[in-house]
């Protein structure tokens, strides 16, 4: 008999979600990636906000606007202009340690290398730069340049999808720490309105002068909801940790995709579930 705790009911929604009829590839809201570019000549931009915490500290980002173009045929060019908060938990503390404004700028390219086939996934890679445009002396920033480097799968496996990879941060800073992560995701369409996700992310430590000073392991759910606009939807979800370190996510954004052929602008309106599916960060 399955309980009423905050795990049995994660696991009853995850168990749902693997046996949904349909089951789509994932971007943000999720901390999971994929591996499938923005098609060419199509553009992504999301205004967006998310909140990281652990016990030691709360770090909310927002606002933040990222930009994804389909630059060539198989390839996204990147780029995240965020700005965000350092809160520490225990209190106030000192002005450096309690303040807001711009944080690193990300950018990146992801490539898709290998195109899904019947007995083949699709994979590809993302991987991205930090610029240190934040300031390091109050939290904001990591105070020199640091690197993300993924490869990500996808896979259709009949009536769903299964979407996931790994990565390795590259961080030479002091008090930070290089660092592996990775995540598995899935997700389903309920109606041409809303769509239903669920994650199990994890990452490493990340070093004793963050606020991830412990690996910790997350599940995490959310979604997409269309508006009757073609192409902008609203994003959502929601995470806290299984194990290690105690640790909450959470995004919330607007997403809007267009592209620069006409036709297919017209096609995206006839259909708004046709539109490009937002790509991970």
């Amino acid at each position: 008999m399955i309980g009423h705790s905050p795990r049995s009911r994660l696991t009853v929604f995850l168990l749902f979600m693997l046996t949904a009829s349909r089951v789509w590839a994932q971007g943000p809201p999720y901390q999971t990636d994929d591996p499938t570019p923005v098609d060419f000549h199509h553009y992504e931009f999301y205004v967006f906000g998310t909140v990281s915490s652990t016990p030691l500290e709360t770090d909310p980002v927002g606002p933040a606007f990222e930009f994804n173009w389909g630059a060539v045929p198989n390839v996204q060019i990147h780029a995240v202009l965020p700005f965000g908060a350092v809160r520490p938990s225990n209190g106030p503390g000192e002005t450096e340690l309690n303040a807001y404004g711009l944080n690193d700028v990300e950018l990146g390219v992801k490539y898709g290398f290998i195109k899904q086939t019947k007995h083949r996934p699709q994979i590809g890679t993302f991987p991205m730069l930090e610029i240190p445009t934040g300031s390091s002396a109050k939290g904001l920033g990591v105070g020199q340049v640091w690197y993300k480097l993924p490869l990500w799968v996808e896979k259709d496996l009949g009536a769903w999808t299964i979407d996931g990879g790994a990565g390795y941060a590259i961080v030479r800073q002091d008090g930070y720490r290089s660092f592996p992560y990775g995540g598995f995701l899935a997700k389903r369409e309920l109606g041409k309105k809303l769509e239903l996700a669920a994650e199990i992310f994890a990452h490493a430590a990340e070093g004793l002068g963050t606020p991830h000073t412990g690996s910790s392991t997350l599940i995490d759910a959310g979604g997409y909801y269309h508006f009757k606009s073609p192409g902008l939807q609203l994003l959502f979800a929601y995470g806290h940790s299984i194990a290690g370190q105690r640790e909450n996510y959470a995004y919330l954004g607007l997403y809007r995709t267009w592209a620069r052929n006409k036709e297919t602008d017209k096609a995206a309106a006839r259909n708004p579930m046709l539109s490009t599916q937002p790509h991970g960060y």
